[in-house]
C-alpha cells in the first residue's frame, strides 16, 4: 500500500488535434507566426485567438490545435512569451530606463501589471524588476544615460524680450 495516492499526470489527447491535417497544419503554424511575430500583434492586448482565427480564415480550435501540437503551449503562453522577450530587450535598453513596469507591460501587449508581473516570473524565476536590476549590476554601462540635447547645464531659460 503507498502512502499517497500519486499517478503520473497523462496529457489529454483532445480529438480535434488528430482532425487537422499535417499540410494544414504547416500553413496556419506558418500564418500565425506571421501574424504574431512578424506583424508583431503579440503586442495588441486585445488581440485574441477568436480575432486571429477570423483573420485566418478558420476556427479558434484549429489555432488551439495548431499551437498544442507546434509549440507545445496554450495560444496565451504561445503570445506571452513574445511579450517577455521583448520586455526583457526593452528592461535593460538605456532608452527606455525612466519607463514604469507599467509603461513597458503596456508596450509590450499585456492588459495589466499583474499579469506581466506573473508572466515574466513564469518564464523567468525572477520578477521584471528584478530583472532589470540584476542585469544593470552585471552591466554597469548601460546605465550611463544618453546626454539629452538641448541647453547646456546651468544655462537658465530665459525669455528674449523685445
Amino acid at each position: 500500500m503507498t502512502k499517497y495516492n500519486i499517478t503520473e499526470k497523462k496529457e489529454k489527447e483532445a480529438a480535434y488535434r488528430s482532425l487537422v491535417s499535417p499540410k494544414l497544419m504547416d500553413e496556419l503554424e506558418e500564418k500565425i507566426n506571421n501574424i504574431i511575430i512578424i506583424q508583431k500583434k503579440y503586442k495588441d492586448k486585445n488581440y485574441s485567438a477568436k480575432q486571429l482565427a477570423e483573420d485566418l480564415g478558420t476556427n479558434t480550435r484549429y489555432i488551439s490545435a495548431v499551437v498544442n501540437v507546434r509549440f507545445h503551449m496554450n495560444y496565451t503562453s504561445y503570445v506571452n512569451q513574445y511579450r517577455i522577450q521583448e520586455a526583457m530587450s526593452l528592461l535593460v535598453d538605456r532608452r527606455y530606463q525612466d519607463l514604469n513596469m507599467e509603461e513597458i507591460s503596456d508596450m509590450v501587449g499585456f492588459s495589466n501589471r499583474q499579469s506581466f508581473y506573473a508572466s515574466f516570473f513564469k518564464v523567468n524565476g525572477i520578477t521584471p524588476r528584478e530583472y532589470k536590476i540584476k542585469h544593470l549590476a552585471s552591466h554597469p554601462s548601460l546605465l550611463d544615460r544618453p546626454k539629452k540635447r538641448g541647453r547646456k547645464p546651468g544655462s537658465k531659460n530665459k525669455a528674449k524680450t523685445v
